[in-house]
């Protein structure tokens, strides 16, 4: 992590280890009458967000608050962008104003690692997705969701256990990440697309390749599925929506053929009936409320580790649980 979080691939497995056992001892916080932390009391974080988002926004905003720190909403919609404002003045305008850290979701892929290695800003940069590149903190939040279910612990990896994301993984951000930080957690990541849907150079990642859902369902112990992103589709990956749904939609049938410890996820927002039927999205085996929850714990924890004068390096020395109750 450093100074920074913009990719899931910076991260060894300490660090992502580090995140999500305190992500664990904070999300005990959930359960307290005061569910605040004085860690980041003084501090500024400004959310810069140039893309439309609900879950990771709120999100961020609810554990930046959490941590006392004084929050920043700024939307590109109705800001000096619309008028043609580039990236670097508006983190300069940032930087003027005094902000601590700036969490970053831009369309454009590489707009947070071109903030963090310019000298634009003297604060932390956390990426909250960019373009079809990454979104580190969506794959810690599924981590640690699939840790919680099966292999519960801290200091526990995801060591031998086997995942499986289905969908567009062409455009797909979070499956990019989640490669990453799953197969340095010890997980053996499967996709599972239409070949249009799979990026160039697919075969030099970390991962299997699978066109055929229901042949690697008995083996899967997270099955995650992914939105078709229409929004970043300039031509037809796909004959029909229904053609889709059939060869690569989970239904009740397809859960069925899971194990029985395994659970079915989705980073959100889902379209019922497209790549997820009702019945599943509201099954006891899907943990996509549960993701929601989570990603609050783990980003409270990105921001402690980042802005609450802890580094990587002193906290993994530290007792572990030093790192939350000396804040408290």
């Amino acid at each position: 992590m450093k100074r920074h979080l913009v990719s899931a691939a910076d991260l060894s497995r300490d660090d992502a280890l580090l995140i999500l056992d305190t992500a664990e001892e904070l999300a005990q916080l959930s359960g307290r009458a005061v569910k605040k932390l004085p860690t980041l009391r003084g501090r500024t974080v400004v959310n810069l967000f140039f893309e439309d988002s609900t879950r990771t926004k709120t999100s961020f905003e609810v554990a930046e608050k959490r941590l006392s720190a004084d929050v920043i909403n700024f939307s590109a919609k109705g800001s000096s962008v619309s008028k043609g404002e580039s990236l670097k003045d508006t983190a300069l305008t940032l930087q003027a104003m005094g902000a601590d850290a700036v969490v970053i979701r831009h369309h454009a892929s590489g707009a947070p690692a071109r903030l963090a290695q310019s000298d634009w800003l003297h604060g932390s940069v956390i990426n909250a997705g960019d373009g079809t590149h990454e979104h580190p903190t969506q794959a810690l939040l599924d981590a640690f969701t699939m840790r919680r279910h099966l292999n519960a612990g801290l200091g526990k990896d995801l060591a031998g256990r086997r995942v499986t994301i289905v969908g567009d993984v062409l455009h797909s951000r979070v499956a990019r990440s989640n490669v990453h930080l799953l197969t340095t957690l010890g997980a053996q990541v499967t996709f599972v697309a239409p070949p249009t849907l799979l990026p160039i150079g697919i075969q030099n990642w970390p991962c299997e390749i699978s066109y055929d859902l229901d042949s690697v369902l008995p083996k899967t112990d997270a099955l995650m599925m992914l939105r078709v992103q229409r929004e970043r589709m300039n031509a037809a990956f796909f004959p029909t929506e229904r053609e889709y749904s059939r060869r690569y939609g989970m239904n009740g049938i397809r859960m069925a053929q899971l194990p029985e410890h395994a659970i079915v996820m989705h980073p959100g927002p889902m379209v019922r009936g497209m790549e997820i039927t009702a019945e599943v999205a509201d099954s006891p085996r899907c943990t996509v409320v549960e993701q929601v929850a989570n990603g609050v714990s783990v980003r409270m924890a990105v921001l402690y580790l980042l802005l609450g004068g802890v580094t990587l390096a002193d906290a993994a020395a530290a007792p572990r649980t030093d790192s939350v109750e000396t804040a408290q």
